[in-house]
């Protein structure tokens, strides 16, 4: 078994967003990256598939800056047998059909049996790469899953997928098939010791995006802005009773009820 896991940069919980000076996106070029959470399911999914199924690889592709690397070395640390990085520097594939054309160009001579992504991105929140890059490589899809039961023998994958309003699907794909995994399919693990230091020395490479074809675009950022305040914030000081009695008194001031 031949497994893709596709893992993506966001930026970090605590990193500072500025817009670009194009004024079409955030800016890269200092931002603080770390894994994509929700593709940590994914490789989980991947890893707990392998543990049944011994003779099983799993490959860590990610787009993004060379900067990048060391974020993806992370998520191939809990496991991963290999990884890729698809080198974007030179124009960001900033948009998701961008993304799946790269990923789709790379994978599509190296005939994965199962791809796995997360359901969604915690930047741009999506859910479109995983879709589109079934559709660029013939692949059957499957989104949002919540259990998935490999049957290589008989060459099928079943899946149970979750739907609006607590409803449940489920589906049985022939393989190669792509799912994107819901989070809470289950617990992802810590990074091993012996993972961390194997990876570190991982030789990963480095694809040129340039080098894969043309890139498939299909829209454009018009404008990215910060909106502006629509009103005015006031913060309170003193002790809780203090501010209590002022917050109080501002009420009445608005709302003479109380």
């Amino acid at each position: 078994m031949n497994i893709l896991v596709l893992v993506r940069p966001v930026p970090a919980a605590d990193a500072r967003l500025r817009v670009n000076p194009e004024g079409d996106g955030y800016d890269l070029a200092s931002l603080k990256l770390q894994v994509n959470e929700f593709d940590l399911f994914a490789m989980e999914e991947a890893l707990r598939i392998k543990e049944r199924l011994t003779k099983t690889e799993i490959t860590g592709v990610m787009v993004g800056p060379t900067r990048a690397l060391e974020t993806l070395k992370k998520a191939l640390a809990l496991g991963a047998d290999h990884g890729a990085l698809i080198d974007d520097s030179e124009a960001p594939a900033a948009d998701a059909l961008a993304t799946a054309s790269l990923i789709a160009a790379w994978a599509r001579p190296r005939r994965f049996d199962l791809i796995l992504c997360g359901v969604m991105s915690e930047d741009l929140q999506r859910s479109q790469v995983g879709p589109m890059l079934a559709e660029l490589l013939a692949m059957r899809c499957a989104t949002t899953a919540v259990s998935l039961q490999l049957q290589p023998d008989q060459g099928r994958l079943l899946c149970e997928r979750e739907l609006e309003g607590g409803a449940r699907e489920k589906l049985e794909l022939p393989l190669p098939a792509l799912v994107s995994v819901q989070s809470g399919i289950n617990l992802p693990r810590y990074a091993g010791l012996s993972h961390v230091l194997r990876v570190k020395e991982m030789a990963v490479p480095v694809i040129a995006a340039a080098g894969l074809g043309p890139v498939l675009r299909n829209e454009r950022t018009v404008r990215a802005y910060f909106p502006t305040a629509s009103g005015v914030c006031e913060f309170l000081e003193g002790d809780l009773e203090e501010m209590a009695e002022t917050l109080v008194e501002k009420i009445r001031q608005r709302v003479p009820v109380i």
